[in-house]
Order: C-alpha cells, then structure tokens, then sequence
C-alpha cells in the first residue's frame, strides 16, 4: 500500500470513474485499473460495486476512503515540515462561502504573489462540516464563525477538540426584509415567518433562528426554513416577498446593483481561523500571517 496507490485509490473514490481518474492522474486507464485491483487484494476486501461501466464505493471503500486521505495529508505535511526555508506543496483551506466571495480575494491574491510554489485548494461549506473536517484531517485549517454552531460551540471549546483558532474577520449580520415590509426594531415586529438559510451546520441560520425565536408567547410561531444553496437565492426569496434571511453587509457590498429590500442590524460575529494543534508547515504560518496583517481591514464598525 503505497503513497502512488493512494493517490490512485482516492482519484477513483473522489471521481467514481476510472477513465477521469486516469485523465486527472495522467495515468492510462489500464494501469489505474490495475492498480486498484492490485490495492483490493492486498487489503483483502472489495473497495468498489461495478455495475457495467458504473462505479461506486462498498461499505469498506468509504471507511478507507477517510484513511486514505488521512495518510496522504499526513505524508503532504511531513513533506513540508522536512523543507522549511519556504512555503511550498498543499494547503488544504475551507472557508464559509460568504468569506470566501467578500474576504478572501484581495488575501489570498497577496499569498499567491509571495508564494507562488503553495498549491492552495479551497472548499465551502458551513461552519460545522468545515469543523468537523479540520478535526478529521481532510483539512489544514477552516474560516468559521463559533456562535450557533451545533450546541452554541465556544472558543474554550477548541482546546477540548485539539483545535487552535485566532479571531481575523468580523462580520455585521444583517436581517433583510422584504420591502413592503413594517418596521422592525425587534423580533417580535417581524411579520414574514418563514427564513431563506443555508443547511444545518451554518452558524449564521442558528443564530437567525435563535433571533426570530426570541418573542413573547402571544407572537411566537414556528419558523418555516426554506434551504437554499446560494446567497443570490436567499436575496431573491426577499425579494419575492416571501422571506427574510440574515446576511454578512459584506456580501451586499459586493452586489453592483443592490436589492430593494430593508435591512435591520442583528449583530456583529467573528470568522475564526481554526487549525489543528501543532499544525504549523510553512504555507500554513504565512496563510496565517497573512490573514492576520490583514484583518483590521476587514473588521466591522
């Protein structure tokens, strides 16, 4: 079971395809192919269903899945720690989609032009799954906000989880209502009872929900979540009338036209930066540097 193999195993698992796989990897597909049968018999389990030309992962092709990544993190690591004089190789880093559009470009523009051997690989996602992959190892660090995340998470919180963090964004959160709506000054004025939000796990839903659930008994009535995949699809459900969400200022100020919809101030809330203790290569600790010298830029009034 080799580094190679590896690599091999998880293109496949990620692509579901030995064709693309190989195309990724550029391997031919007759030495994929063999490659992962070879992996299966010596691991002595089937990691694939094939099903004609259809791929996917058996029960323990998922479980090592996670194994396999982890050892190739592992191995990605050491390799930069073991040549320190500059960042270099890949750093894993996941992001909340609203930092990633409004923060991340003019940072991130700066670390490619100092660092331009760093192969920087971004995801999305809410807070809580880029948490729980900075734990398991799938990533190197993550830009999260703490509140509302699962049990209303804390920053004393990350020592029990191995996790390190440092505060490097603030964000104003902003309810947006549709324009015809009443006034609102608090909760309770809030008519339109149904919120456009990202999935569970998004520290700004729960903290939306736990706002608009904080009225007195004669005006509490359950709120209606309507998931959305998109800050362009929360914007438009306002519009339309038939929602209110809350939203980051900083992604309006992104919009070159923006929406006719009202704006009640909620809160302000951090972005943290979160890594694993003892996690420190090179690319990580000017990722950081950077985001750092930086961060009163972007800190809400």
């Amino acid at each position: 079971m080799d580094h190679q193999s590896l690599e091999i195993y998880c293109s496949v698992a990620t692509e579901l395809s030995i064709t693309r796989a190989a195309k990724q990897l550029g391997r031919v597909q007759s030495n994929v192919s063999t490659r992962i049968q070879q992996l299966e018999e010596e691991l002595g389990v089937a990691l694939f269903l094939r099903e004609g030309k259809r791929l996917s992962l058996t029960a323990e092709g998922e479980r090592f899945l996670g194994y396999a990544n982890r050892l190739l993190i592992l191995a990605e690591e050491a390799r930069q720690m073991l040549s320190p004089q500059a960042p270099q190789g890949i750093l894993r880093l996941g992001s909340m989609e609203s930092t990633a559009a409004s923060r991340l470009p003019t940072p991130l523009a700066d670390y490619h032009s100092k660092w331009p051997k760093v192969q920087l690989r971004i995801s999305t996602g809410p807070s809580r799954p880029l948490l729980d992959a900075v734990c398991n190892g799938l990533l190197d660090c993550a830009l999260v906000a703490l509140p509302g995340v699962g049990d209303a998470l804390s920053p004393q919180d990350l020592e029990a989880m191995s996790l390190m963090g440092k505060t490097v964004f603030r964000e104003e959160l902003l309810l947006l209502l549709p324009a015809s709506h009443p006034p609102v000054t608090r909760p309770d004025d809030v008519v339109v009872r149904s919120l456009a939000a990202f999935g569970q796990g998004c520290s700004y839903r729960a903290i939306a929900e736990d706002w608009l659930a904080d009225t007195t008994e004669l005006q509490k009535t359950s709120i209606d979540i309507q998931e959305m995949g998109s800050y362009h699809g929360m914007l438009a459900c306002v519009v339309a009338g038939s929602c209110v969400s809350l939203v980051p200022r900083s992604v309006l100020k992104l919009l070159r036209d923006p929406p006719d919809v009202q704006t009640h101030p909620v809160m302000n809330v951090d972005t943290w930066l979160i890594w694993r203790r003892n996690f420190n290569t090179p690319a990580f600790a000017a990722l950081r540097d950077v985001l750092t010298s930086t961060q009163e830029e972007f800190r809400a009034p």
